[in-house]
Order: C-alpha cells, then sequence, then structure tokens
C-alpha cells in the first residue's frame, strides 16, 4: 500500500495562502511559517502530519499528497477546513 509523509498550513483565506506561499518560495523556513501561521494543532511540529496511506486524509488532500513532486509546496489547496499549503516530503509505491 502506498504511503507518504507531508506537512501542510492550514490557514482560513486563500490570499494568505498566497501570501504564505510566497514567503516560503522566497526563502522562508516551511517549519517556521507553519509554527506562526497555521491554524492546525500540527503547526507545533512545524506542520508534520507524519507517515499516512491514502484515504486517511481528506480527498483533497489525497488527490495532491499521492500525486505531486516531493518537497515542492504546493497550493492553495481548499477543504472543508480552509486553505492548505502542502509538501509531500517522501513517498513510497
Amino acid at each position: 500500500m502506498p504511503k507518504a509523509t507531508a506537512r501542510h498550513i492550514l490557514v482560513a483565506s486563500e490570499a494568505k495562502c498566497n501570501e504564505l506561499k510566497a514567503q516560503i518560495e522566497g526563502g522562508v523556513d516551511f517549519a517556521e511559517v507553519a509554527k506562526a501561521n497555521s491554524m492546525c494543532p500540527s503547526s507545533r511540529q512545524g506542520g508534520d502530519l507524519g507517515t499516512f496511506g491514502p484515504g486517511q486524509m481528506v480527498k483533497e488532500f489525497d488527490t495532491v499528497v499521492f500525486s505531486a513532486p516531493i518537497n515542492v509546496v504546493q497550493g492553495p489547496v481548499k477543504t472543508q477546513f480552509g486553505y492548505h499549503l502542502l509538501e509531500v516530503t517522501s513517498r513510497q509505491d
């Protein structure tokens, strides 16, 4: 079964998500941005979600996590919870 590790940042607006993505792409550390801005409890771990398989996260996450390139920030990704930046840190088929 495929497995992946990823980290994310959850915010309330698409505009904020785009602003944070620009900061990360400009060289600011993903984990620091997550700790300072994410509404998810995972923010304490720099947005780290650990290891999970298909179907363990919401559908929008699965689509990105199991198809996106490794170590490239994706988003904004809209879910029922808000807007996310996602970074797949590893994946195994």
